[in-house]
């Protein structure tokens, strides 16, 4: 099938330079395991697993087993005053993975919204504590939170706020990034910097709101979107000491390093951190159906319940249409069992290593090759800018890459690969060469 067999002009595309897309369109029309077909017929092998989501890998039969099955069963019901047996089970699955007392989910759609439902949840816990005054929120530098405005307004994208600045939250506040240029290469450890990069949201930033005004602080376990970056040893642990001390939620944004991409269910079981609530989406379906949420600590949901309101009376005013959707929710209870009985997080950790070994060996000393991080099952080679064209090296290097048969994922100057759990070395291998070939004949 040829793309002008496609009807062009209707579709625009998310985060997608639109006018070079219609030139050269990369359009998907089969997906089995590790690999795509093309509208043209090519394979193309998914180095990304399709943005973080696809952990189980593609087209996997107890997923749309399930899927089906609940669509015969219970196709859709309301989730404002009734419910579904799909989504008490998903949010038991849920709790049950996750590490000490988050035990209450919220659902929603998708990341964009886990993020936006946390800092409301922020908001209406610290209101029923009696310090309704705690509105401020605090996010970090390059961190990426989806695209509503709660999520851009924590968030630290810059193209986000260039465009929608003036709409965003007032009374927000960022933290320093996570990077050092002395560490620009990380293999599977916590970086140690030299100084403290934490220094900042204790001497400058909490002084400057005053801690009683914060309600919470969000981050992501690793800095995904913005192109792999660890934090340093002991940085998380030692945010959760700051937020205890002043009373302050402490919420990770885990979109992406939920379920599986570290080698454990959680970024906070693989740092040894609980936070106050944790942000899920993507992987929790295998990507196959669109399922978000938030997992709480039980001292919010009590502290919502305590409450001397009559019982008809909604406690946390909020909610989306399709919140626990009982297909999702279905997806998600099979997605679940899948890597369960797969043991496929073990092996995202084991295939995390090969990963990890292959991107050191193979990039490092390559042309404009500036720095390399890897850690769990994803890894990013960071590469010299072109002078008056940021970012142009990079897509110009993935556009090559997908010709040759592999998707690899651009970030600014970065280019990540973070393959399906199911990713065996030869599909290592495969991406790899690929990807150092491209950045070679694009040095």
């Amino acid at each position: 099938m040829a793309y002008n067999d496609f009807a062009m002009d209707n579709h625009w595309l998310p985060f997608t330079p639109n006018r070079q897309f219609r030139k050269e369109p990369r359009i998907f029309t089969a997906a089995d395991g590790m690999t795509f077909t093309t509208h043209d017929g090519r394979e193309v092998i998914d180095g990304i697993s399709s943005l973080w989501c696809v952990g189980a890998g593609h087209n996997r039969k107890p997923i749309n087993e399930a899927i089906k099955k609940q669509l015969d069963t219970l196709d859709y019901a309301t989730a404002f005053q009734a419910s579904n047996d799909q989504a008490f089970l998903a949010a038991q699955k849920i709790a049950e993975m996750a590490p000490g007392d988050l035990n209450r989910v919220l659902f929603c759609n998708s990341g964009s919204e886990a993020a936006d439902t946390s800092l409301k949840v922020a908001l209406a816990y610290h209101r029923a504590r009696g310090e309704g005054h705690r509105n401020v929120f605090i996010g970090r530098e390059r961190g990426y939170h989806g695209v509503g405005f709660g999520g851009m307004s924590v968030g630290g994208i810059a193209s986000n706020r260039k465009v929608y600045g003036g709409a965003l939250l007032p009374r927000v506040d960022h933290m320093r990034f996570i990077h050092d240029a002395k560490h620009a290469f990380i293999h599977n450890t916590e970086p140690v910097w030299d100084e403290d990069p934490l220094l900042e949201l204790e001497e400058r930033i909490l002084p400057l709101h005053d801690p009683s005004n914060v309600a919470a602080i969000i981050v992501e376990p690793v800095a995904g979107s913005a192109g792999w970056y660890l934090p340093p040893k002991g940085y998380l642990k030692r945010l959760r000491e700051i937020c205890d001390k002043h009373g302050i939620l402490l919420i990770f944004d885990e979109v992406i390093t939920g379920f599986g991409r570290l080698g454990t269910n959680f970024g906070a079981d693989f740092y040894g951190v609980v936070p106050d609530m944790l942000n899920f989406a993507k992987c929790v379906t295998n990507g196959v159906i669109p399922l978000g949420g938030v997992i709480c600590r039980d001292k919010l949901y009590d502290a919502m319940m305590k409450t001397e309101a009559p019982e008809h009376v909604i406690e946390f005013f909020h909610g989306y249409t399709y919140s626990g959707h009982p297909v999702a929710c279905a997806a998600a209870v099979a997605t679940l069992g899948v890597y369960k009985s797969e043991g496929l997080f073990q092996r995202a950790g084991e295939m995390g290593k090969v990963l990890g070994d292959a991107f050191h060996a193979t990039f490092k000393g390559l042309p404009n090759v500036i720095g390399i991080r890897s850690l769990g099952l994803a890894a990013a080679v960071e590469l010299a800018p072109i002078a008056g064209s940021p970012g142009k090296r990079a897509f110009d290097i993935y556009l090559d890459c997908f010709k040759r048969g592999a998707l690899v994922r651009p970030a600014g100057d970065v280019i990540v690969i973070a393959p399906p759990y199911i990713v065996e070395k030869q599909h290592i291998d495969q991406l790899v060469n690929t990807l150092a070939d491209s950045v070679k004949r694009f040095a």
